[in-house]
């Protein structure tokens, strides 16, 4: 017989390409995933992946083995929603997948609201700029700063936020515009409207710090390294930042709320979808308090 779970592991990595990016998407070690796959060969006496030294590449039959199982992988997604979904209550987990900026400061500090209002429910924050899939189960609900496409998801879009430059007090006041320089994400944030809007306004100046981590940017924005483009939420409430008029367009994001289809009538998952609306309105109703 062979095991689901050597065969769960195996259509993960097929899918990700890698031991290290299956071995994320399922919450383990990568040993943990190389054994899985091992053992599901030693099940089907079949050698379903080439093992180089960098990377698993299938073979014919680990593509052939991947292809049959990838139907069972989504039905057993579909018995786990529906499962979810059936479940009486304001209980249980639900896993909230959210951009790191949003889940850093706008969900987490406000989840103690979610616990005194429901108890029951614990929460997974999965906070990183890869979209968590809801068809795999990989999160129950998300926020996401574009809207998805993917097929069997119920999408509303519950807010926008506008970026501007900010940067210290001190360094506004002691640098010209000409010398201004520039904290950016790295590249994995090239196609972002907002680091696409802070390469052209940097032009030929330069980009002196590249970090994966919004946090970091507004570090060293406050440190004096140079300008960083920053949502309004967080740079117009930061003492130690002052925004600079750039006399342009501000760019913005919209943010949408995504539930898959088949947990739209969990009352857990409602419960934590209205509570990430509220996050999100909340920030939108402080921003323009600051305004008046």
């Amino acid at each position: 017989m062979i095991d689901w779970t050597d065969l769960q592991h195996f259509l993960v990595l097929a899918r990700e390409g890698s031991l290290s990016a299956a071995a994320r998407s399922l919450g383990v070690d990568h040993v943990t995933v190389a054994r899985r796959v091992a053992a599901l060969e030693a099940a089907t006496s079949l050698k379903l992946v080439d093992r180089r030294p960098r990377s698993y590449a299938l073979t014919e039959d680990g593509k052939r083995i991947a292809a049959i199982g990838a139907p069972m992988e989504e039905t057993a997604f579909a018995v786990e929603r529906a499962a979810q979904a059936a479940k009486p209550g304001i209980s249980g987990e639900v896993s909230i997948s959210a951009p790191p900026s949003l889940a850093n400061l706008l969900i987490a500090p406000r989840l103690i609201q979610l616990r005194q209002q429901h108890p029951g429910i614990l929460i997974k924050l999965i906070g990183e700029k890869r979209e968590a899939s809801l068809s795999r189960r990989e999160a129950d609900v998300a926020l996401r700063l574009s809207r998805p496409t993917e097929p069997g998801l119920i999408v509303r879009k519950i807010g926008y936020f506008e970026f501007s430059l900010y940067g210290a007090p001190f360094y506004l006041r002691a640098t010209p515009p000409h010398a201004f320089t520039f904290i950016a994400y790295d590249a994995s944030m090239d196609d972002a409207p907002q680091q696409r809007w802070l390469a052209e306004f940097a032009d030929n100046r330069g980009i002196v710090l590249r970090t994966n981590d919004l946090e970091n940017q507004a570090a060293a924005a406050r440190a004096g390294v140079g300008l960083a483009v920053l949502p309004k939420f967080l740079g117009d409430h930061d003492p130690l930042l002052e925004p600079y008029d750039s006399g342009q367009r501000p760019v913005g994001r919209e943010v949408w709320l995504v539930i898959h289809r088949d947990l739209r009538r969990a009352p857990a998952v409602r419960a934590v979808a209205s509570f990430l609306e509220g996050c999100v309105l909340k920030a939108d109703e402080a921003y323009r308090r600051h305004m008046r």
